[in-house]
């Protein structure tokens, strides 16, 4: 199950469970759809894989399988 991970881990920037915003790798690295296409040129820093629109988790099951509050270390230099 995606863990829904709650920040761009290049910005910073909040991706709340619901945003379109929000893209991931394979690897489920969570970054914003603007540093994606202007920071990243769509390749993930952490393992080189491309990016996908991360899936919208419909809201009745949020709170059985819950978005994660972890936050990862920003990947991005002047992140």
């Amino acid at each position: 199950m995606l863990e829904l991970r709650p920040h761009c881990e290049c910005c910073g920037t909040a991706l709340p469970p619901a945003s379109v915003e929000a893209m991931i790798c394979s690897f489920e690295c969570t970054f914003c759809a603007s540093c994606v296409a202007d920071r990243l040129a769509g390749v993930c820093p952490n393992c080189g894989g491309g990016f996908a629109q991360r899936p919208i988790r419909p809201p009745q099951l949020l709170e059985k399988y819950p978005a994660s509050t972890t936050r990862r270390p920003l990947a991005c230099a002047n992140g």
